[in-house]
């Protein structure tokens, strides 16, 4: 069993700018003003702010859907969605360390951006958070995403970012194919 690994100092400021660009570039995408932006409600956490659920094994992020409720209003009028983009330290660090040509900072900016895209997916009702455990509805999504995540990023110039477009490209291929 492998030992899980958290990112360092170092590696958690590579995440934290990634997660900048890739809110950036999202926001650009879909052209969503500010207030627009900041009503989908997230949140994205490492592998040390994570409960046991939010822990998993494979993927290199999830996003996990809880229901928010806004202080002190106890009516259910005040209810609200908030995603929490679990980025799953190890995983990531294993795979950037197994593949020679895989770098974390062009790989942390597909990945967040990957799942950004989840969340306005799921924010604007294009994709309901509630199928993504029927497995056809989640390899399409995964698919529709990955082509999206490919789209947006694909103007941005970073070094590695095309090896990284390499290490998804299956998902970007119709399914049967």
């Amino acid at each position: 069993m492998q030992m899980s690994r958290h990112f360092n100092k170092q590696e958690l400021l590579k995440v934290d700018e990634a997660v900048k660009v890739s809110e950036e570039i999202v926001n650009n995408y879909y052209k969503m003003s500010s207030g627009q932006w900041l009503k989908n409600r997230y949140d994205i956490k490492t592998a040390k702010d994570l409960v046991p659920h939010e822990c998993v094994d494979g993927p290199f992020a999830q996003v996990v859907k809880y229901e928010g409720r806004k202080k002190d209003i106890p009516l259910g009028s005040s209810l609200f969605s908030l995603y929490k983009v679990c980025l799953q330290d190890s995983a990531i660090l294993t795979m950037v360390s197994k593949k020679d040509d895989l770098s974390l900072e062009p790989f942390l900016l597909y990945i967040l951006t990957h799942e950004l895209v989840h969340v306005v997916r799921f924010s604007k009702f294009k994709q309901r958070y509630e199928n993504k455990n029927e497995a056809d509805v989640t390899l399409d999504e995964e698919r529709k995403v990955h082509k999206l995540t490919h789209t947006i990023l694909k103007p941005v110039s970073i070094p590695g970012l095309s090896k990284v477009f390499e290490f998804y490209k299956d998902w970007r291929k119709e399914s049967g194919t």
